[in-house]
């Protein structure tokens, strides 16, 4: 029998790349609406992969699928699946970290122009006929300003590397990261109080975990310039996002630009997305046509060197050899 892999994100988009990459190895692929459809639920029993994009997955569901040897993350936050449960049980689990670092960091950038220049605000004021040469505030020249980055792995570094391309002095907190990555990218190692008082802009490009969950709260905003700006294009929940709301009300920050919510989409009412100085996209940073395919392409390509005994490109655990085989 052929390998099987069920993909449960096709309620959100066609498979077609998965499919086609997967059936070149000769596996058999199955795609379901849903993790909880009823279609998924009928394969997880003899499933040799699962395939998702933000879909929880838990232990429950990883014991109903008793052949699994991979699952594997269409993007890049692992958060929603239970990672020490499938190490328990012999499970890999995989992301494609690298797809839109290009897309994340452009972004980044986008959001630290549009609010640099206002560029919202006054597109608002000339579609409404007021035609004015003087600014809503204070625009200050970007060449000499700092910009902040927490965390400088891939999306970070790049994101580093624009910003010193537009003639921004970089700060960067990133304890995991050694001297010789700061000096790569020309980086200044500060604490993330240090880099959260001296910046002018701060940009975060670091997973949801322990340690970063909502790391930025009400006292890390406190300890920001009154003319300052945050950017999170990383994971909803790295904001404590009423703060951030409370902050730019009460003038502690001067805006935000969000690309990530802890609830998405959020409910029309919400307040984050009424108030003017924080602009909101809907989760895009990532998009590109050529990251939507690289994502899909990779994470396939990994499934599949999986189903064929070797060792994934991306792993977020490790399995031992005889747990693997076991399985």
């Amino acid at each position: 029998m052929p390998p099987k892999v069920l993909i449960v994100y096709a309620g959100h988009k066609e498979v077609n790349i998965e499919r086609e990459v997967l059936e070149s190895y000769g596996a058999q692929v199955i795609a379901a609406e849903y993790p909880d459809s009823d279609e998924a639920k009928a394969n997880y029993a003899d499933c040799d992969a699962l395939m998702v994009t933000i879909q929880p997955i838990s232990a429950e569901h990883m014991d109903q699928m008793p052949k699994c040897k991979i699952i594997c993350r269409i993007g890049t936050g692992l958060d929603a699946i239970d990672i020490p449960a499938a190490t328990e049980r012999g499970i890999w689990v995989t992301s494609v970290p690298d797809y839109s670092i290009d897309e994340v960091s452009s972004h980044a950038m986008a959001f630290v122009l549009a609010l640099a220049r206002n560029l919202f605000r006054h597109r608002a004021m000339s579609q409404t006929g007021s035609w004015r040469y003087q600014t809503e505030r204070p625009i200050r020249r970007i060449a000499g300003q700092t910009m902040g980055i927490l965390g400088i792995g891939r999306i970070g570094g790049a994101s580093a590397r624009k910003a010193k391309g537009l003639g921004f002095n970089v700060i960067a907190c990133d304890p995991y990261v050694s001297d010789e990555r700061f000096a790569e990218l020309g980086a200044e190692r500060v604490d993330f109080d240090t880099m959260m008082s001296r910046s002018d802009f701060v940009t975060l490009h670091v997973p949801l975990n322990n340690d970063t969950r909502k790391i930025i709260d009400a006292r890390a905003l406190s300890l920001m310039k009154p003319t300052a700006f945050l950017v999170n294009t990383a994971r909803g929940d790295v904001v404590d996002i009423a703060a951030l709301v409370d902050a730019v009300r009460s003038g502690t920050i001067e805006g935000a630009g969000i690309d990530v919510l802890p609830t998405e989409p959020p409910p029309a009412d919400h307040p984050i997305l009424h108030e003017e100085a924080i602009l909101v996209t809907p989760h895009i940073a990532w998009a590109s046509i050529e990251s939507g395919f690289d994502v899909r392409e990779r994470g396939a390509t990994d499934v599949a060197s999986v189903l064929l005994g070797r060792r994934p490109k991306y792993p977020a655990n490790e399995v031992s050899a005889t747990a693997a085989s076991a399985r």
